[in-house]
């Protein structure tokens, strides 16, 4: 796991987390260089996916396959660096949807950019307006999953610009705390409620870095 990931991750537990929680699913839970296990709250039952077995990871999964959990199971379900190689994410977010609980949370990390890495493939990459839409294709779906907050973290010693979202199921506020967005450097925000993007920018850090270096 590389360090925006890990930061961000933890930041949204600490941002999101609620006293109440009893369950966490994590997708994509495999412990390459750290996992989002290490960072959440502790008193929890913590179940980790993937499609082999290994460390932090407790259930085997097959890309494409439901989810082994009734509906509305889980209090949160998060996914980092997975989404990229999901064959058809759009229909692993509607299992996302369905698993979690009323007022239950999903929080997604995917790159925005990033070299080609498979893992058994490399499938996409995931722009600022993404996660409106994910929103909305569960909602068509018959979820009522609302986007709370979404952006593109600019990267720090890695290569990689993560795209961020956290969805509530039922209800669109933000009742309390902070945005992670008005925590981290970051740019294209979306908020809840809002009808444009905060800190709208068109052009992506790969292109700053690689005109100061063309200098």
């Amino acid at each position: 796991m590389h360090d925006t990931a890990m930061t961000i991750g933890d930041c949204f537990f600490k941002n999101y987390a609620e006293d109440y929680w009893k369950t966490i699913i994590e997708v994509g839970s495999m412990d390459v260089n750290g996992s989002l296990r290490a960072v959440a709250p502790s008193n929890v039952n913590y179940i980790g996916l993937d499609t082999d077995f290994g460390k932090s990871v407790d259930v085997k999964v097959s890309i494409g396959e439901p989810l082994p959990f009734r509906d509305n199971y889980a209090d949160c379900l998060v996914s980092s660096s997975q989404l990229e190689h999901d064959e058809f994410f759009w229909m692993t977010f509607i299992e996302y949807a369905r698993v979690i609980k009323p007022d239950g949370l999903i929080y997604i990390n995917a790159p925005s950019n990033g070299d080609y890495h498979r893992y058994p493939n490399d499938n996409w990459r995931f722009y600022p307006d993404c996660g409106r839409v994910l929103a909305k294709w569960a909602r068509r779906n018959g979820h009522d999953i609302q986007l709370i907050e979404s952006f593109v973290a600019n990267r720090e010693n890695d290569i990689w610009n993560d795209f961020v979202a956290i969805f509530r199921k039922g209800g669109g506020e933000r009742e309390k705390g902070k945005f992670i967005a008005d925590e981290i450097s970051c740019r294209n925000v979306w908020k809840v409620g809002a009808s444009c993007p905060e800190r709208e920018s068109a052009i992506v850090q790969d292109r700053e870095l690689f005109s100061s270096f063309a200098k």
